[in-house]
């Protein structure tokens, strides 16, 4: 459906798939066999506009809305969610919160080359001792003058290992707990700065993840985004439009397994007629519909939720619960409908399997992502 898209919005989705099918597709396989990130893909994607979607056009960016951001995250997702993983980390968890929190100065500086695909970005949140329970990092960024020296160490960066410039979060005040916590640009040409390790995963593989260490990195404080210690409020706001966008790439999973499971079932024959005419075959194409089109609809009514209120969490909490966990089943379904053809690697089902599962666990985990739903539904006292 197109749920009543501008024209400008199904020119982008469009002319997104066309870019995703010529340029993504052929790629995607060598991507995930030998966890190759294609940088001068993401070049091309810059030059093509689609990495500065939402950000302003005086930093050259396309202005436009979350929904347009999204439509390109689900264009990308069907041939590759882990290139969509990775756009989504530089284009939204990056450069639009930089956009949407920093001074004009950070933005003319930074933002350009993100949008123009000539530098990648990154968010550095997550640790070892920190995932789901985001406020409790021991990251520190002690201030000395006219910087900060941060010391720490961050788990699962998503684009880690390629980054070049980090969104990192800190504790300025540790004692003060969430109300403590700073952000900061961070150059990976930083002194004291280094890519620790490159994680090794089960699916999303192409898109890279790693263990980030800071040594007393300098940085100056006109790179602190927002006030000090007012860092949870970007954080918290940040983490909410990121469930909203990055749900779309489980939709573009359900898309892709939907349309082929669709194809196969229509060309196949087993008994003497197309295994479309069974109705068990039936009842499962018919549920992947009903999963993509539900998770469609949760998704835009989210992107537009936190275009509205940044820090309204439950509709971005439900979209990307119920997308991420449908993705896993329509995977897994379309997999039963190709047989022993699914289960083989020759064809890109069993990858999106292994890719959608990472959906119900990266951005806060199903289980996390439920209790936010419940406590603003039911209040901070019946909710806790």
């Amino acid at each position: 459906m197109d749920l009543a898209l501008s024209g400008e919005e199904r020119e982008l989705r469009d002319a997104a798939r066309r870019f995703a099918r010529k340029e993504v597709a052929p790629v995607a396989d060598r991507m995930d066999r030998e966890d190759f990130f294609p940088r001068e893909l993401v070049r091309l994607l810059g030059e093509q506009g689609f990495l500065g979607v939402t950000v302003p056009v005086e930093f050259g960016g396309l202005g436009l809305s979350y929904l347009a951001q999204a439509l390109i995250l689900e264009e990308i997702a069907r041939f590759s969610p882990a290139l969509a993983l990775s756009v989504g980390a530089t284009s939204n968890l990056f450069a639009d919160n930089l956009a949407r929190n920093g001074t004009d100065a950070q933005r003319a500086k930074f933002l350009p080359p993100i949008v123009e695909g000539k530098a990648i970005g990154a968010l550095a949140l997550s640790e070892p001792g920190a995932g789901s329970d985001a406020v409790s990092i021991r990251t520190r960024a002690e201030r000395r003058g006219d910087h900060y020296v941060l010391n720490g160490t961050k788990q699962f960066i998503t684009n880690g290992p390629v980054a070049d410039l980090l969104l990192v979060y800190a504790k300025t005040a540790p004692e003060r707990g969430a109300h403590g916590i700073s952000a900061f640009v961070v150059s990976r040409e930083s002194p004291g700065y280094s890519v620790a390790k490159s994680l090794d995963k089960m699916g999303m593989r192409g898109s890279p993840t790693g263990e980030l260490a800071f040594q007393d990195v300098i940085v100056p404080t006109d790179h602190r985004v927002g006030a000090e210690n007012h860092g949870v409020g970007v954080m918290m706001s940040g983490l909410n439009v990121e469930r909203a966008v990055l749900a779309a790439i489980p939709v573009g999973i359900m898309a892709e397994c939907l349309d082929r499971s669709v194809a196969y079932a229509l060309q196949r024959e087993q008994f003497g007629q197309k295994i479309g005419q069974f109705e068990l075959v039936q009842a499962k194409i018919a549920n992947m519909y009903t999963d993509l089109e539900a998770a469609r609809g949760l998704v835009r009514a989210a992107l537009i939720a936190v275009a509205q209120d940044p820090v309204s969490l439950r509709a971005a909490a439900a979209a990307i619960t119920f997308a991420s966990e449908a993705s896993t089943r329509v995977a897994l379904d379309a997999i039963q409908i190709h047989g022993g053809y699914g289960y083989m690697r020759d064809l890109p089902l069993e990858r999106l399997a292994r890719d959608a599962k990472l959906l119900e666990i990266g951005a806060g985990t199903s289980e996390i992502r439920r209790l936010v739903v419940a406590r603003e539904l039911l209040g901070p006292d019946l909710g806790s």
